[in-house]
């Protein structure tokens, strides 16, 4: 990838329905090399996809955190496979560094995050956690933008 990859991304980061035309002005290119380029990178997997984000993906369960969590011994396997089964985990990652994995939940009410965070954590292997709460969300452009 070079620069001009990396701005076609970046623009459509900043504006996912952004037209070839528009990312063409943007980046100073023809449009048919914007159209090349993002031929390649979905080719080649660097773009994996596009989504939509509505109001009730948001709003449906306001309350969201991320639970850090230390596992004993190989049962990363196990509790993977148990936690993509719980309807308020959003994504589990996994990580290096003190943790093994973040887990992204979102809940309905606080109540209701508490009790998910308590079964969690009373998985068989989950050693140690840690969970914040997400109080609001910027993204990346919005950030740049000032």
């Amino acid at each position: 990838m070079d620069d001009l990859d990396h701005g076609i991304i970046a623009e459509l980061r900043r504006d996912g329905r952004a037209s070839i035309s528009e990312l063409a002005e943007r980046l100073k290119v023809s449009r048919a090399t914007v159209r090349t380029r993002l031929d390649r990178l979905k080719s080649v997997g660097e773009i994996a996809g596009f989504i939509v984000l509505t109001r009730s993906d948001i709003s449906v369960a306001p309350v969201r955190g991320l639970m850090m969590i230390g596992i004993e011994g190989r049962g990363g396997d196990r509790i993977t496979a148990r936690l993509t089964g719980m309807p308020a985990v959003m994504a589990v990652h996994s990580t290096n560094g003190k943790w093994d994995m973040i887990v992204e939940l979102s809940t309905e009410s606080l109540a209701e995050l508490d009790d998910v965070i308590r079964r969690i954590r009373n998985m068989d292997g989950v050693m140690t956690s840690e969970t914040n709460l997400i109080l609001s969300t910027r993204r990346a452009s919005s950030l740049r933008q000032g």
